[in-house]
Protein backbone atom coordinates (compact mmCIF):
# COMPACT_ATOMS: atom_id res chain seq x y z
CA UNK A 1 0.00 0.00 0.00
CA UNK A 2 2.98 2.31 0.56
CA UNK A 3 5.52 3.68 -1.86
CA UNK A 4 8.20 2.67 0.68
CA UNK A 5 7.34 -1.04 1.02
CA UNK A 6 10.63 -1.99 2.68
CA UNK A 7 10.23 0.38 5.62
CA UNK A 8 8.54 -1.28 8.58
CA UNK A 9 6.41 1.35 10.29
CA UNK A 10 4.92 1.50 13.79
CA UNK A 11 2.39 4.23 14.55
CA UNK A 12 2.14 5.68 18.06
CA UNK A 13 -0.96 7.72 18.86
CA UNK A 14 -0.56 10.02 21.86
CA UNK A 15 -3.97 9.92 23.53
CA UNK A 16 -3.26 10.81 27.14
CA UNK A 17 -4.53 14.38 26.96
CA UNK A 18 -6.50 15.63 29.93
CA UNK A 19 -8.33 18.29 27.93
CA UNK A 20 -8.98 20.80 30.72
CA UNK A 21 -10.11 23.48 28.24
CA UNK A 22 -12.88 21.15 27.02
CA UNK A 23 -14.56 20.92 30.41
CA UNK A 24 -17.26 19.84 31.10
CA UNK A 25 -17.01 17.45 28.11
CA UNK A 26 -13.83 16.01 29.65
CA UNK A 27 -15.21 15.76 33.19
CA UNK A 28 -15.25 11.95 32.99
CA UNK A 29 -13.55 11.15 29.67
CA UNK A 30 -10.19 11.80 28.05
CA UNK A 31 -10.07 14.46 25.35
CA UNK A 32 -9.54 11.96 22.47
CA UNK A 33 -12.72 10.16 23.56
CA UNK A 34 -14.91 13.26 23.24
CA UNK A 35 -17.73 12.60 20.73
CA UNK A 36 -17.60 14.50 17.47
CA UNK A 37 -19.83 14.88 14.40
CA UNK A 38 -22.57 12.66 15.75
CA UNK A 39 -21.17 9.14 15.47
CA UNK A 40 -17.41 9.62 15.89
CA UNK A 41 -14.87 10.16 18.67
CA UNK A 42 -12.00 12.60 18.15
CA UNK A 43 -9.47 9.77 18.09
CA UNK A 44 -11.20 8.22 15.07
CA UNK A 45 -9.71 10.90 12.82
CA UNK A 46 -6.10 10.18 13.80
CA UNK A 47 -6.60 6.41 13.63
CA UNK A 48 -8.40 6.61 10.27
CA UNK A 49 -5.54 8.66 8.84
CA UNK A 50 -2.99 6.13 10.08
CA UNK A 51 -4.75 3.05 8.70
CA UNK A 52 -5.75 4.75 5.44
CA UNK A 53 -2.04 5.52 5.03
CA UNK A 54 -1.41 1.77 5.11
CA UNK A 55 0.07 1.57 8.62
CA UNK A 56 -1.68 -1.24 10.44
CA UNK A 57 0.46 -1.71 13.54
CA UNK A 58 -0.75 0.97 15.93
CA UNK A 59 -0.45 1.58 19.66
CA UNK A 60 -2.55 4.16 21.50
CA UNK A 61 -0.93 5.58 24.64
CA UNK A 62 -3.62 6.57 27.16
CA UNK A 63 -3.56 8.04 30.65
CA UNK A 64 -6.28 10.36 32.02
CA UNK A 65 -9.81 8.99 32.54
CA UNK A 66 -9.19 6.47 29.80
CA UNK A 67 -12.02 3.97 30.33
CA UNK A 68 -14.32 5.45 27.68
CA UNK A 69 -11.40 5.79 25.26
CA UNK A 70 -10.08 2.27 25.91
CA UNK A 71 -13.56 0.82 25.43
CA UNK A 72 -14.08 2.65 22.14
CA UNK A 73 -10.69 1.67 20.71
CA UNK A 74 -11.04 -1.96 21.82
CA UNK A 75 -14.54 -2.39 20.41
CA UNK A 76 -14.09 -0.37 17.23
CA UNK A 77 -10.53 -0.80 16.02
CA UNK A 78 -10.15 -4.50 15.37
CA UNK A 79 -7.62 -5.59 12.77
CA UNK A 80 -7.06 -8.95 11.13
CA UNK A 81 -4.40 -10.72 13.18
CA UNK A 82 -3.32 -13.00 10.33
CA UNK A 83 -0.60 -10.55 9.26
CA UNK A 84 0.09 -9.31 12.78
CA UNK A 85 -1.94 -6.11 12.44
CA UNK A 86 -3.41 -4.41 15.51
CA UNK A 87 -4.62 -1.24 17.19
CA UNK A 88 -3.77 -1.64 20.86
CA UNK A 89 -4.63 0.79 23.67
CA UNK A 90 -1.75 0.91 26.16
CA UNK A 91 -2.39 2.61 29.52
CA UNK A 92 0.32 4.35 31.52
CA UNK A 93 2.08 1.51 33.34
CA UNK A 94 4.86 3.06 35.48
CA UNK A 95 7.27 0.63 33.84
CA UNK A 96 10.28 2.89 34.48
CA UNK A 97 9.56 4.46 37.87
CA UNK A 98 6.60 5.52 39.99
CA UNK A 99 5.74 8.54 37.85
CA UNK A 100 2.87 8.70 35.40
CA UNK A 101 3.62 10.27 32.02
CA UNK A 102 5.38 13.59 32.60
CA UNK A 103 4.93 14.71 28.98
CA UNK A 104 4.55 13.36 25.47
CA UNK A 105 8.25 12.45 25.16
CA UNK A 106 8.13 10.70 28.54
CA UNK A 107 5.08 8.74 27.40
CA UNK A 108 7.14 7.31 24.55
CA UNK A 109 10.16 6.72 26.82
CA UNK A 110 8.02 4.78 29.30
CA UNK A 111 6.64 2.74 26.37
CA UNK A 112 9.92 1.87 24.65
CA UNK A 113 9.15 -1.81 25.19
CA UNK A 114 6.57 -1.44 22.40
CA UNK A 115 9.26 -0.29 19.96
CA UNK A 116 11.71 -2.93 21.13
CA UNK A 117 9.08 -5.66 20.65
CA UNK A 118 7.92 -4.51 17.19
CA UNK A 119 11.40 -3.56 15.86
CA UNK A 120 10.17 -0.99 13.28
CA UNK A 121 12.39 1.01 10.96
CA UNK A 122 10.17 4.11 11.18
CA UNK A 123 7.94 5.43 13.96
CA UNK A 124 5.07 7.78 13.09
CA UNK A 125 3.94 9.73 16.17
CA UNK A 126 0.58 11.51 15.97
CA UNK A 127 -1.76 13.37 18.28
CA UNK A 128 -5.25 12.07 18.95
CA UNK A 129 -7.44 15.14 19.15
CA UNK A 130 -7.36 16.99 15.82
CA UNK A 131 -9.88 16.90 12.98
CA UNK A 132 -8.28 16.48 9.55
CA UNK A 133 -7.34 14.07 6.76
CA UNK A 134 -3.70 13.28 6.02
CA UNK A 135 -1.73 10.64 4.14
CA UNK A 136 1.23 10.02 6.44
CA UNK A 137 2.92 7.94 3.76
CA UNK A 138 3.83 11.09 1.83
CA UNK A 139 5.44 12.52 4.96
CA UNK A 140 7.38 9.28 5.52
CA UNK A 141 8.59 9.42 1.91
CA UNK A 142 10.02 12.91 2.45
CA UNK A 143 11.59 11.84 5.76
CA UNK A 144 13.44 8.99 4.07
CA UNK A 145 14.46 11.17 1.14
CA UNK A 146 16.01 13.90 3.31
CA UNK A 147 17.60 11.64 5.92
CA UNK A 148 16.08 13.81 8.64
CA UNK A 149 16.47 13.14 12.34
CA UNK A 150 12.86 14.20 12.81
CA UNK A 151 10.25 15.39 10.34
CA UNK A 152 7.54 17.64 11.76
CA UNK A 153 4.19 18.11 10.00
CA UNK A 154 3.19 21.76 9.81
CA UNK A 155 0.21 23.68 8.54
CA UNK A 156 0.17 27.26 7.29
CA UNK A 157 -1.62 29.66 9.63
CA UNK A 158 -2.08 33.46 9.63
CA UNK A 159 0.89 35.18 11.27
CA UNK A 160 -1.58 36.90 13.62
CA UNK A 161 -2.23 33.49 15.23
CA UNK A 162 1.44 32.62 15.70
CA UNK A 163 1.25 33.11 19.47
CA UNK A 164 -1.15 30.15 19.67
CA UNK A 165 1.17 27.53 18.13
CA UNK A 166 4.61 26.04 18.04
CA UNK A 167 6.01 27.92 15.03
CA UNK A 168 8.57 26.59 12.57
CA UNK A 169 10.89 29.04 10.84
CA UNK A 170 12.51 27.44 7.80
CA UNK A 171 16.20 27.44 6.97
CA UNK A 172 16.89 29.98 4.18
CA UNK A 173 19.13 27.45 2.43
CA UNK A 174 16.57 24.62 2.39
CA UNK A 175 12.79 25.09 2.52
CA UNK A 176 12.38 21.63 4.06
CA UNK A 177 14.80 22.20 6.93
CA UNK A 178 13.84 23.82 10.24
CA UNK A 179 15.89 26.90 11.05
CA UNK A 180 14.19 27.63 14.39
CA UNK A 181 11.34 26.08 16.36
CA UNK A 182 9.63 28.56 18.69
CA UNK A 183 6.75 28.07 21.11
CA UNK A 184 3.99 30.68 20.71
CA UNK A 185 6.19 33.59 19.56
CA UNK A 186 4.84 37.14 19.55
CA UNK A 187 7.40 38.25 16.94
CA UNK A 188 7.06 35.47 14.38
CA UNK A 189 8.69 35.78 10.97
CA UNK A 190 6.48 35.13 7.93
CA UNK A 191 7.28 32.59 5.23
CA UNK A 192 9.39 33.67 2.25
CA UNK A 193 6.59 32.78 -0.18
CA UNK A 194 3.81 34.02 2.13
CA UNK A 195 4.90 36.83 4.52
CA UNK A 196 1.50 36.85 6.23
CA UNK A 197 1.67 33.15 7.13
CA UNK A 198 3.69 30.92 9.45
CA UNK A 199 4.17 27.17 9.65
CA UNK A 200 2.48 25.85 12.81
CA UNK A 201 3.33 22.42 14.16
CA UNK A 202 0.47 19.92 13.82
CA UNK A 203 1.84 17.66 16.56
CA UNK A 204 2.66 14.86 14.08
CA UNK A 205 6.21 13.53 13.73
CA UNK A 206 8.23 10.93 11.82
CA UNK A 207 11.43 9.39 13.22
CA UNK A 208 13.80 6.60 12.40
CA UNK A 209 13.08 4.21 15.25
CA UNK A 210 16.62 4.07 16.65
CA UNK A 211 16.88 7.87 16.52
CA UNK A 212 13.63 8.27 18.49
CA UNK A 213 14.72 5.74 21.11
CA UNK A 214 18.01 7.57 21.59
CA UNK A 215 16.32 10.98 21.77
CA UNK A 216 13.71 10.15 24.41
CA UNK A 217 16.25 8.17 26.45
CA UNK A 218 18.61 11.14 26.62
CA UNK A 219 15.70 13.48 27.35
CA UNK A 220 14.62 11.32 30.29
CA UNK A 221 17.84 12.13 32.15
CA UNK A 222 18.05 15.76 31.04
CA UNK A 223 17.67 18.13 33.97
CA UNK A 224 15.12 20.87 33.36
CA UNK A 225 13.41 19.13 30.45
CA UNK A 226 9.62 19.23 30.27
CA UNK A 227 9.79 15.89 28.44
CA UNK A 228 7.64 17.26 25.64
CA UNK A 229 7.91 16.31 21.97
CA UNK A 230 7.37 19.83 20.65
CA UNK A 231 9.01 21.73 23.48
CA UNK A 232 12.12 19.59 23.99
CA UNK A 233 12.68 16.80 21.46
CA UNK A 234 12.16 18.82 18.27
CA UNK A 235 14.35 21.78 19.38
CA UNK A 236 17.15 19.35 20.22
CA UNK A 237 17.11 18.03 16.64
CA UNK A 238 16.97 21.56 15.27
CA UNK A 239 20.07 22.42 17.32
CA UNK A 240 21.81 19.45 15.66
CA UNK A 241 20.76 20.66 12.19
CA UNK A 242 18.64 17.51 11.83
CA UNK A 243 15.08 18.86 12.04
CA UNK A 244 12.95 18.95 8.90
CA UNK A 245 9.42 20.17 8.20
CA UNK A 246 6.69 18.63 6.07
CA UNK A 247 4.34 21.28 4.67
CA UNK A 248 0.76 20.01 4.95
CA UNK A 249 -0.22 21.91 1.81
CA UNK A 250 1.75 19.33 -0.19
CA UNK A 251 -0.33 16.43 1.13
CA UNK A 252 -2.70 14.99 -1.46
CA UNK A 253 -5.54 12.90 -0.01
CA UNK A 254 -7.67 10.89 -2.45
CA UNK A 255 -11.15 12.33 -2.88
CA UNK A 256 -10.33 15.74 -1.42
CA UNK A 257 -11.73 18.89 -3.03
CA UNK A 258 -10.41 22.41 -3.35
CA UNK A 259 -12.78 23.41 -0.54
CA UNK A 260 -11.70 20.89 2.07
CA UNK A 261 -8.09 20.20 1.02
CA UNK A 262 -5.72 21.16 3.81
CA UNK A 263 -8.44 21.30 6.49
CA UNK A 264 -7.10 20.91 10.05
CA UNK A 265 -8.68 21.95 13.31
CA UNK A 266 -7.27 21.79 16.82
CA UNK A 267 -10.44 21.37 18.88
CA UNK A 268 -8.75 22.22 22.14
CA UNK A 269 -11.37 24.69 23.39
CA UNK A 270 -15.15 24.64 23.55
CA UNK A 271 -15.37 27.41 20.96
CA UNK A 272 -13.07 25.57 18.50
CA UNK A 273 -15.00 22.34 19.13
CA UNK A 274 -18.23 24.15 18.31
CA UNK A 275 -16.75 25.87 15.25
CA UNK A 276 -15.48 22.55 13.89
CA UNK A 277 -19.02 21.19 14.07
CA UNK A 278 -20.38 24.20 12.25
CA UNK A 279 -17.81 23.50 9.52
CA UNK A 280 -19.70 20.27 8.83
CA UNK A 281 -23.26 21.42 8.32
CA UNK A 282 -23.15 23.87 5.43
CA UNK A 283 -24.45 22.78 2.03
CA UNK A 284 -20.87 22.57 0.80
CA UNK A 285 -19.05 21.68 4.04
CA UNK A 286 -15.59 23.02 4.78
CA UNK A 287 -14.71 19.52 6.00
CA UNK A 288 -16.35 16.81 3.93
CA UNK A 289 -17.27 13.65 5.84
CA UNK A 290 -18.65 12.22 2.59
CA UNK A 291 -15.25 11.50 1.06
CA UNK A 292 -15.53 7.74 0.66
CA UNK A 293 -12.04 7.46 -0.86
CA UNK A 294 -10.53 8.32 2.54
CA UNK A 295 -13.21 7.22 5.03
CA UNK A 296 -13.33 8.09 8.71
CA UNK A 297 -13.91 4.79 10.49
CA UNK A 298 -15.90 4.29 13.66
CA UNK A 299 -18.62 2.15 15.17
CA UNK A 300 -21.84 2.94 17.00
CA UNK A 301 -24.76 1.15 18.56
CA UNK A 302 -27.25 -0.63 16.27
CA UNK A 303 -29.82 2.16 16.19
CA UNK A 304 -32.45 2.36 13.44
CA UNK A 305 -32.42 5.16 10.84
CA UNK A 306 -33.41 8.65 11.93
CA UNK A 307 -37.13 9.41 11.78
CA UNK A 308 -39.05 12.66 11.22
CA UNK A 309 -42.73 12.65 12.15
CA UNK A 310 -45.71 15.02 12.01
CA UNK A 311 -46.21 17.63 9.33
CA UNK A 312 -49.36 19.69 9.83
CA UNK A 313 -50.84 22.66 11.70
CA UNK A 314 -47.46 24.21 12.45
CA UNK A 315 -46.16 20.96 13.86
CA UNK A 316 -43.40 19.90 11.47
CA UNK A 317 -40.71 17.33 12.12
CA UNK A 318 -37.81 18.63 10.02
CA UNK A 319 -34.07 19.25 9.99
CA UNK A 320 -32.37 21.68 7.62
CA UNK A 321 -28.62 22.25 7.11
CA UNK A 322 -28.06 19.65 9.81
CA UNK A 323 -26.45 16.27 10.41
CA UNK A 324 -28.84 13.79 12.03
CA UNK A 325 -27.52 10.49 13.37
CA UNK A 326 -29.16 7.03 13.59
CA UNK A 327 -31.74 6.48 16.31
CA UNK A 328 -32.90 10.11 16.32
CA UNK A 329 -36.61 10.92 16.35
CA UNK A 330 -37.59 14.50 15.50
CA UNK A 331 -41.28 14.61 16.33
CA UNK A 332 -43.02 17.75 15.16
CA UNK A 333 -39.93 19.83 15.98
CA UNK A 334 -37.55 21.97 13.99
CA UNK A 335 -33.77 21.51 13.83
CA UNK A 336 -31.60 23.98 11.94
CA UNK A 337 -27.84 24.20 11.39
CA UNK A 338 -27.11 21.62 14.06
CA UNK A 339 -25.45 18.26 14.66
CA UNK A 340 -27.70 15.71 16.36
CA UNK A 341 -26.04 12.60 17.76
CA UNK A 342 -27.52 9.08 18.06
CA UNK A 343 -30.63 8.23 20.09
CA UNK A 344 -31.77 11.84 20.63
CA UNK A 345 -35.46 12.72 20.94
CA UNK A 346 -36.73 16.17 19.98
CA UNK A 347 -40.40 16.58 20.87
CA UNK A 348 -43.19 18.63 19.30
CA UNK A 349 -42.85 22.39 18.82
CA UNK A 350 -39.28 22.33 20.15
CA UNK A 351 -36.63 24.31 18.29
CA UNK A 352 -32.91 23.48 18.07
CA UNK A 353 -30.73 25.97 16.20
CA UNK A 354 -26.95 26.29 15.72
CA UNK A 355 -26.28 23.59 18.31
CA UNK A 356 -24.45 20.33 18.99
CA UNK A 357 -26.51 17.69 20.78
CA UNK A 358 -24.71 14.54 21.97
CA UNK A 359 -26.06 11.02 22.45
CA UNK A 360 -29.20 10.21 24.36
CA UNK A 361 -30.50 13.72 24.99
CA UNK A 362 -34.22 14.31 25.42
CA UNK A 363 -35.54 17.72 24.37
CA UNK A 364 -39.06 18.37 25.63
CA UNK A 365 -42.02 20.00 23.93
CA UNK A 366 -41.68 23.72 23.17
CA UNK A 367 -38.08 23.78 24.41
CA UNK A 368 -35.84 26.36 22.74
CA UNK A 369 -32.13 25.59 22.21
CA UNK A 370 -29.82 28.23 20.67
CA UNK A 371 -26.02 28.09 20.11
CA UNK A 372 -25.48 25.37 22.68
CA UNK A 373 -23.57 22.15 23.28
CA UNK A 374 -25.42 19.47 25.20
CA UNK A 375 -23.34 16.56 26.49
CA UNK A 376 -24.77 13.04 26.64
CA UNK A 377 -28.11 12.24 28.30
CA UNK A 378 -29.18 15.81 29.02
CA UNK A 379 -32.91 16.05 29.75
CA UNK A 380 -34.50 19.36 28.72
CA UNK A 381 -37.92 19.92 30.28
CA UNK A 382 -40.99 21.14 28.41
CA UNK A 383 -40.73 24.86 27.69
CA UNK A 384 -37.11 25.15 28.91
CA UNK A 385 -34.59 27.41 27.16
CA UNK A 386 -30.83 27.07 26.68
CA UNK A 387 -28.65 29.70 25.03
CA UNK A 388 -31.43 32.31 24.93
CA UNK A 389 -30.44 34.21 28.08
CA UNK A 390 -26.79 33.80 29.07
CA UNK A 391 -27.24 35.26 32.54
CA UNK A 392 -29.98 32.73 33.19
CA UNK A 393 -27.70 29.98 31.84
CA UNK A 394 -24.88 30.98 34.18
CA UNK A 395 -27.26 31.20 37.13
CA UNK A 396 -28.17 27.56 36.50
CA UNK A 397 -24.50 26.56 36.58
CA UNK A 398 -23.94 26.16 32.83
CA UNK A 399 -20.71 27.26 31.20
CA UNK A 400 -20.91 30.06 28.64
CA UNK A 401 -17.86 30.44 26.39
CA UNK A 402 -16.24 33.67 25.22
CA UNK A 403 -18.08 33.30 21.90
CA UNK A 404 -21.41 32.88 23.68
CA UNK A 405 -21.86 29.11 23.42
CA UNK A 406 -23.76 27.58 26.34
CA UNK A 407 -22.42 24.17 27.43
CA UNK A 408 -24.54 21.76 29.48
CA UNK A 409 -22.77 18.91 31.26
CA UNK A 410 -23.45 15.21 30.92
CA UNK A 411 -26.65 13.92 32.48
CA UNK A 412 -27.94 17.35 33.50
CA UNK A 413 -31.61 18.15 34.01
CA UNK A 414 -32.66 21.50 32.53
CA UNK A 415 -35.92 22.81 33.96
CA UNK A 416 -38.16 25.50 32.52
Amino acid sequence: MRRTPNAKVLAIVLAGGEGKRLMPLTADRAKPAVPFAGIYRLIDFALSNVVNSGYLKVVVLTQYKSHSLDTHVTKTWRMSTMLGNYVAPVPAQQRVDKNWYLGSADAIFQSLNLIHDEKPDIVVVVGADHVYRMDFGQMVDQHLETGAGVTVAAIRQPITLADQFGVIEIDPSDSRKIGRFREKPTDAVGLPDAPNEVLASMGNYVFDADVLVDAVTKDHDLEGSRHDMGGDIVPSFVAQDAGYVYDFKDNEVPGSTDRDRGYWRDVGTMDSYYDAHMDLVSIHPVFNLYNYEWPIYTSHSPYPPAKFVHGYQGRFGEALNSMVSPGVVISGAQVFNSVISPNVRVHSYASVMDSVVLDGCEIGRRANIRRAILDKNVAVAEGATIGVDHEHDRARGFDVTEAGITVVGKGSRVDA
